[in-house]
C-alpha cells in the first residue's frame, strides 16, 4: 500500500502526522466541515501537541467529555464550534478504541470492496454519505486503499482529475483547483437557489 505525503495545512508537521497516522487522517476529516480544510487538518496535531505530544485515541476516549472539550476549546481551538466538534472527535476516538483496536486503519482493512469501505466509513459518528465518500476517494487516491469498486463508492470524488475534495490535494497547483472546482460549485448551488 502506498501512502502519498499528505500537502492539506501548509503546515510541515501538521501534514506529516497526517501522512504517518491513518488515526489522524481520519480525525482531520471529521473535523472538516464548517472551517477551511487547512484548520480542520491541523486540527490532529493541535490536539496530539496538548496531550503531550502523541494522537492516542484510546486516551481520548478514556477521557471524560467535559475534559477533552476543555482541551479541544484552549486557544486556539480545534474548531469554529469547538464543543460540539470535540464530542463528535470523542465519539469517533471511542468506537475507534472498543471497535477497531484504536486504530483507523483496522476500519477499511478488511474491506474486499469499495462499498465496503465506504460502508464502515459511514457507520462512524458524523460520517453521512458524501463524508463517507469523500473519505473512501482519500483513501484510495492518496493511501493506496483501492479494493474494487473503490470508485464506484467514492462516486464523483473518486473520478481521476476531478479536483473536487482533499483526496485530489497534492500541490499547491490542485489546491488551487480543488478551491476553484468548490466555488463554482457554490455559485452554481446559490444562482439555482430559488429567490
Amino acid at each position: 500500500m502506498t501512502t502519498a505525503p499528505m500537502w492539506l495545512t501548509g503546515d510541515e508537521a501538521a501534514d506529516a502526522l497526517l501522512t504517518q497516522d491513518d488515526n489522524a487522517l481520519l480525525i482531520g476529516m471529521v473535523l472538516d466541515q464548517q472551517v477551511p480544510m487547512e484548520k480542520a487538518f491541523t486540527g490532529p496535531l493541535v490536539i496530539a501537541s496538548r496531550m503531550g505530544g502523541s494522537l492516542d485515541v484510546s486516551a481520548i476516549a478514556a477521557m471524560s467529555e467535559d475534559d477533552f472539550v476543555a482541551l479541544c476549546s484552549e486557544r486556539p481551538a480545534i474548531h469554529r464550534f469547538p464543543g460540539a466538534m470535540a464530542k463528535r472527535v470523542r465519539q469517533v476516538c471511542q468506537v475507534l478504541a472498543d471497535e477497531y483496536e484504536g486504530q483507523a486503519g483496522n476500519v477499511w482493512k478488511d474491506a474486499e470492496t469499495g462499498a465496503e469501505v465506504k460502508a464502515a466509513l459511514a457507520k462512524l459518528p458524523g460520517f453521512g454519505p458524501d463524508k463517507a465518500a469523500i473519505f473512501t476517494a482519500v483513501l484510495g487516491k492518496l493511501r493506496g486503499v483501492t479494493p474494487p469498486g473503490w470508485r464506484e463508492a467514492a462516486g464523483s470524488y473518486g473520478e481521476p482529475g476531478s479536483f473536487r475534495s482533499v483526496a485530489d490535494i497534492v500541490d499547491q497547483e490542485s489546491l488551487q483547483k480543488v478551491r476553484e472546482t468548490k466555488r463554482a460549485a457554490k455559485a452554481a448551488k446559490k444562482a439555482a437557489a430559488p429567490a
